[in-house]
């Protein structure tokens, strides 16, 4: 197959060639870029937030009226909550992984946020908290029971210096303090409150993705209740248990002190599925819009090959005549394709990286890998090809006599 002779052809029609490769270089641009787009939403969706997901539920309290015993009433909740069939664990926290809303504080390794300075998600547990989260401590130990402080203890230290405050972090968070080194047991700052470094979980992921980066994050042994910003979290030894252990522990509670408000309990998952949602809407928007656009182009290019099959029956019936198999007109018009969708795709994967650039601009994305440029051609090939068979095999299909008649 010649393709000066399809080139002269194409030279003819300029402006439906045109078209054609437009149609296919916005395509390209739009095309490279959802699928980047959409496989970085769905990498987000499946980040694991280093707890057992599939075993917690959290139940959270607002006292009514004098909550001076909120400390008491917490002690008293956690025993009763620790005593329903189905429970494994109970503790008392500020925040979970993927949640709206964060609690946060900056670690350095020198006082006064000199040095290496991390910020941090600060999850804030009662005893077994960690038990009750499900993170994997890879180095040091947990918390031991006189390690547990409270707000007003931490602002009441006269000498920072001297405080004995313990941490464990992650360990994204303890390569980026200590690179190289074993972090257990290093001295690091709260502003310029001391404190220390007893354990690494292997990750715990930021309440808030908005915040900073996910993997930092740090565990304090904290003495908190319902009143000062924390709430239940349960650990159900069974995940099928989880409707039957909330609904018991609604009735704990309220037995316990009717003079609360007791939200609706909540499994871990939909904490999480209500935290991604926006991003699953996305990429559901974009797979629509993908293809949509694909629809669109693959309608272009059966229009236009139909118009032209259409308008060249005297050439495919003198070709016909003068020997031409069926196969040579059904790949004269499927070259003709590639090459227009081609000179598409050239333009296509230049107007991909300036539509990046913009998006990086504009919503801080990270820049296009290359390999999306020959994913996103590859279809576009796939595409053309499928979507010209049919009129270039009809124009095949054109027995001599009949195209010479239709002059």
């Amino acid at each position: 197959m010649h393709i000066r002779p399809i080139l002269s052809t194409l030279a003819r029609h300029k402006t439906a060639a045109a078209l054609i490769v437009l149609e296919v270089a916005i395509s390209c641009a739009i095309l490279c870029n959802a699928l980047f787009i959409v496989s970085e939403r769905i990498a987000r969706i499946s980040l694991p937030s280093g707890v057992a997901e599939a075993h917690l539920v959290d139940i959270r309290v607002a006292g009514i009226g004098n909550v001076d015993q909120a400390g008491a009433r917490t002690r008293e909740d956690l025993e009763a909550l620790r005593r329903i069939p189905g429970v494994a664990s109970a503790t008392v926290i500020n925040q979970v992984p993927f949640q709206s809303g964060s609690w946060n504080t900056s670690i350095s390794t020198e006082p006064d946020f000199k040095g290496t300075v991390v910020n941090a998600a600060q999850y804030g547990v009662s005893s077994d908290g960690l038990k009750t989260l499900g993170v994997n401590l890879i180095a040091g130990r947990d918390f031991h029971p006189d390690e547990y402080i409270s707000t007003d203890d931490l602002r009441a230290m006269a000498d920072p210096n001297q405080a004995r405050i313990s941490l464990i972090i992650s360990q994204a968070m303890a390569e980026r303090l200590f690179p190289g080194e074993q972090a257990v047991g290093k001295a690091v700052y709260m502003g310029p409150v001391l404190v220390r470094v007893i354990g690494v979980v292997e990750t715990l992921k930021r309440a808030s993705a908005m915040q900073g980066d996910l993997e930092m994050s740090l565990i304090m042994p904290m003495v908190m209740n319902y009143n000062d910003g924390g709430f239940y979290l349960l650990n159900v030894a069974d995940p099928a248990m989880r409707e039957e252990v909330m609904a018991a522990a609604v009735k704990v509670l309220e037995k316990n002190d009717p003079n609360r408000l007791i939200r609706e309990p909540r499994t871990y998952d939909s904490v999480r599925a209500k935290f991604f949602s926006a991003d699953r809407d996305m990429v559901g928007l974009l797979l629509v819009v993908s293809i949509l656009l694909l629809l669109v182009t693959a309608l272009g290019i059966v229009g236009l090959a139909s118009f032209w099959v259409g308008q060249r029956t005297r050439q495919i019936g003198i070709r016909r005549a003068l020997g031409a198999t069926r196969g040579q007109i059904l790949q004269y018009f499927l070259t003709e394709n590639v090459l227009l969708v081609s000179a598409g795709i050239v333009a296509g994967m230049l107007l991909s990286y300036g539509l990046n650039q913009w998006l990086m601009g504009q919503y801080s994305l990270p820049r296009l890998p290359l390999y999306y440029l020959p994913i996103g051609a590859v279809v576009l090939w796939a595409l053309g090809l499928l979507s010209v068979y049919g009129p270039a095999r009809r124009a095949a299909s054109v027995p001599p006599a009949v195209a010479t008649r239709s002059l």
